[in-house]
């Protein structure tokens, strides 16, 4: 009898352990969710213009100084804080998301402390990655920047009072750069010039920026009509337009003099050492630049390998250089008259693979999906890119081309493979998933690592026989020019920031090993010149999902079905790929 009370009594006790341990729990999680929301909330009032292209309306009125000291002090403070913050919660007593939450934001606080070492605001923007540029897209009226009510035409005036005073402390980190002996490559500022000087026109009219006005909705009275033309007027006339000339006469007769021949790193004070912080920002994982110039040049020779092969396959006599001559120069490749066939070749592509993308993806995104030219003012220098919708599906993924001459496009530069990289399943599936995904906290839902993100779209473009693709040879050619160009990238980054490799030499080893013309070439070198490891991030993600892939159908044998693999990577948005790792792991330790 005793006995049986006992077990009772201990059970009671082992339920009522649970059930307080199951409290506790609930406690530290709904803690935990408020503090991550909180980090969201500041972490957008600091970035402003990522709020706006979320779609949160709340600050569209704000750009913020971020050259100045203040806010580089302001940014460090929030980091450290919610880094120290971190420490108040017991990692084990959170649920698996959670987990994935604190893993996220501790890798990424930590990154960003350590980055605070460096002066990236010596580089205010390049020929690239430029608040200039994106402040052209933002206020053309057709970008994320809404026009639709007169607050909203009041806040987008508000910014461009804000962009004169950003210019004015973007010159001034320029000076101090150059007096410490950080300057911009010569070859990147000559692209620079061109672009700011194309915003300075002689009437307001001309602008990109007089976009809106045309835009002004009917519904508006006559008199806010001719209050936003008149104020428009005046803003471009006033600020916009000398802002743009103020940068330009800047870059052209002061910077560009001082401007540097070399074209990497580690020709800057403690560059190697910044450069080496970047690759593992930008690959998160603790690969050094030496490790990832190795995986390149193993892939640059398997890839190689596979090329050789199809130009086999079609019976082209001569080498692979010669094979690459003819796909880039003859005309039977460049079928087009104009940009409106080009953008419905891409649509064709989408609608050949749609019955494939069903057996794969158990989820697909509502967020609605655009296939758009790139705008004339920036697609001299654009690569093809995909613009994330907004999260409330309001604004769609939009896929743009940039299309300088419809007559002289090429097939064969892959577009099967940039469909799937850039539009679907890659970045439009991946992003607009993750923002629809409301149970993940909000600063998941619209953050991202480079090497995920742009790891899954190349991971894209290996499925394209699977979906239905790369039938013809020479599009199955596109897509090996495609991932030879990301494994070459392995190489070339590191080679320039650390091993004195010159921008013409870079452009070389491009030519000679992928089908890419010297300008697309120099476009791309000048890139890596530009934003150092940025690059690097494709393929080390793409092959860590790969890897990952083949593993697990070895495994799980049978029990693997790919539409169940691509929603666990998906689901939970981006992560480090150590996080990445061990959550798959989980998984497919749980398949079993």
């Amino acid at each position: 009898m005793k006995k049986i009370f006992l077990f009772i009594a201990c059970t009671s006790a082992l339920m009522a352990c649970k059930q307080s341990n199951k409290t506790d729990k609930t406690e530290a999680n709904k803690k935990f969710a408020s503090m991550c929301e909180t980090y969201y909330q500041d972490g957008l009032k600091l970035s402003p213009i990522a709020a706006t292209y979320i779609g949160d309306e709340r600050y569209n009125d704000l750009l913020p100084n971020d050259g100045s000291q203040a806010y580089i002090a302001a940014n460090k403070s929030f980091n450290e804080r919610y880094l120290d913050s971190l420490k108040n919660y017991d990692r084990e007593s959170l649920d698996n998301n959670d987990k994935l939450s604190f893993d996220y934001m501790k890798d990424q606080l930590e990154m960003n402390i350590e980055g605070f070492k460096y002066h990236s605001e010596y580089f205010p923007f390049n020929q690239m990655f430029a608040l200039p540029l994106t402040f052209g897209q933002l206020g053309s009226g057709t970008g994320a920047q809404p026009f639709k009510t007169v607050k909203n035409y009041e806040d987008w005036l508000k910014r461009v009072n804000a962009f004169s005073v950003w210019a004015d402390t973007a010159i001034g980190n320029f000076k101090k750069g150059a007096n410490a002996g950080f300057v911009l490559p010569k070859a990147l500022v000559v692209k620079m010039i061109p672009q700011m000087q194309s915003m300075v026109v002689a009437t307001p009219e001309q602008s990109l920026f007089y976009g809106p006005v045309k835009l002004i909705p009917s519904s508006f009275s006559a008199a806010e009509k001719q209050k936003i033309t008149e104020d428009y007027r005046k803003a471009i006339t006033n600020v916009i337009v000398p802002t743009y000339k103020k940068l330009a006469d800047y870059l052209k007769n002061d910077y560009l003099p001082k401007a540097r021949a070399t074209s990497g790193y580690s020709a800057l004070p403690g560059g190697a050492e910044w450069y080496a912080y970047l690759v593992r920002q930008q690959t998160t994982t603790n690969k050094t630049p030496e490790e990832v110039y190795q995986t390149g040049l193993k892939e640059v020779a398997r890839i190689k390998g596979q090329m050789d092969s199809i130009k086999n396959l079609v019976g082209f006599k001569g080498d692979l250089k010669a094979f690459f001559e003819y796909m880039k120069t003859d005309k039977k490749f460049m079928p087009y008259k104009n940009p409106q066939e080009i953008l419905a070749a891409f649509e064709n592509i989408h609608q050949r693979m749609k019955p494939n993308l069903k057996k794969m993806f158990e989820k697909e995104p509502k967020t609605p999906f655009e296939i758009r030219q790139t705008e004339a003012f920036r697609a001299a220098s654009a690569s093809a890119e995909y613009n994330q919708g907004s999260a409330d599906g309001k604004r769609p993924g939009i896929f743009y081309v940039p299309i300088l001459d419809a007559k002289t496009f090429n097939t064969t530069s892959g577009m099967e493979s940039l469909f799937l990289h850039e539009a679907i399943p890659g970045h439009h599936y991946q992003i607009s998933l993750t923002q629809e995904n409301t149970s993940l906290p909000n600063f998941r839902r619209f953050g991202g690592h480079n090497a995920y993100v742009e790891g899954w779209a190349l991971y894209c473009e290996s499925l394209g026989k699977e979906l239905g693709l790369y039938q013809d040879p020479y599009q199955h050619m596109g897509a090996l020019g495609d991932e030879m160009h990301r494994a070459i990238r392995l190489v070339v980054d590191v080679a320039i920031h650390t091993k004195n490799m010159t921008r013409e030499q870079a452009i070389k080893y491009m030519t000679d090993n992928e089908a890419i013309s010297t300008e697309g070439a120099t476009a791309e070198i000048e890139r890596y010149m530009g934003i150092p490891a940025q690059a690097l991030g494709y393929k080390t993600g793409a092959m860590k999902i790969r890897e990952l892939r083949t593993k697990y159908e070895k495994e799980l044998g049978t029990k693997f079905k790919l539409a169940a693999f691509h929603t666990e990577v998906l689901k939970d948005g981006s992560l480090p790929l150590s996080v990445f790792e061990s959550k798959m792991d989980v998984w497919a330790a749980n398949q079993k």
